[in-house]
């Protein structure tokens, strides 16, 4: 009753029985991929974006889709005093929890500068140097 074929693909014996996956369009494919996106925030902005008992971030993400992770209080990017924001998900979701973020921002300086003042803020971007080529384009074009 023994049998030397296995059922298991992994196996040598087997002959592999795969069929290729269905092809994706390179949209739908660039679409499920994981997307991550830091950037630094000053430690007030990270908490505006907390908000109290964790709401705002809460409320972001279930809106989103995405994963909206913050480096802990005291913990800063190198060289700086600045929290690290890290958004991950599909570019959609990534893109539709900044966008959130970003809005929250720009509220709580509106909010406390008043309408009539332009406002100021940082926010940085961390681009790890293998992508700054794509970013600047060729001459400087993209950016210019």
């Amino acid at each position: 009753m023994e049998s030397t074929e296995s059922s298991y693909v992994s196996s040598p014996e087997a002959p592999r029985k795969r069929s290729p996956p269905p092809p994706k369009s390179p949209t739908s494919d660039s679409m499920e991929k994981p997307t991550y996106i830091r950037f630094l925030v000053s430690n007030a902005a990270a908490g505006s974006v907390i908000g109290k008992g964790g709401s705002t971030i809460t409320d972001f993400q279930s809106q989103s889709g995405a994963r909206i992770q913050l480096s802990r209080n005291q913990e800063f990017f190198p060289g700086t005093t600045d929290r690290i924001i890290m958004v991950s998900g599909t570019i959609n979701e990534t893109l539709k929890a900044v966008e959130l973020i970003l809005l929250k921002l720009l509220s709580e300086l509106h909010a406390e500068e008043g309408d009539d003042v332009e406002p100021r803020t940082k926010v940085r971007l961390i681009v790890p140097n293998s992508s700054c080529g794509g970013i600047i384009g060729k001459g400087g074009s993209t950016i210019k």
